[in-house]
């Protein structure tokens, strides 16, 4: 079982940034791929990105596509979700999430226990 930890949340103005962190720990070796959902208040969870672990190959919703960069660094097995020109419909709870494929995160057991994102217009 890996353990996930997201941090970085907060209130920013539209059009301000935010850098999300998730620190990995336990079995990371398990785990080709670390990504992020999110979901609002009454809303459904949602994909917003995800990296391969060894590549750095990336993926994106299209929602944010251009305006958010998911990185990872991994001696500190840590991935990052930088948000930049933020808008109020960003809004919502971020998780981190780990699992073997970027394809199957969304199924993963693994998740962080989430992290308030608040945008004001």
């Amino acid at each position: 079982q890996v353990q996930l930890v997201e941090s970085g949340g907060g209130l920013v103005q539209a059009g301000g940034s935010l850098r999300l962190s998730c620190a990995a720990s336990g079995r990371t070796f398990s785990n080709n791929a670390m990504g992020w959902f999110r979901q609002a208040l009454g809303k459904a969870r949602e994909f917003v990105a995800a990296i391969r672990w060894m590549s750095g190959s990336t993926n994106y919703a299209d929602s944010v596509k251009g305006r958010f960069t998911i990185s990872r660094d991994n001696a500190k097995n840590t991935v990052y979700l930088q948000m930049n020109r933020l808008k109020p419909e960003d809004a919502a709870v971020y998780y981190c999430v780990a699992g073997p494929s970027t394809l199957t995160l969304g199924t993963s057991c693994s998740w962080g226990q989430g992290t308030q994102v608040t945008v004001s217009s």
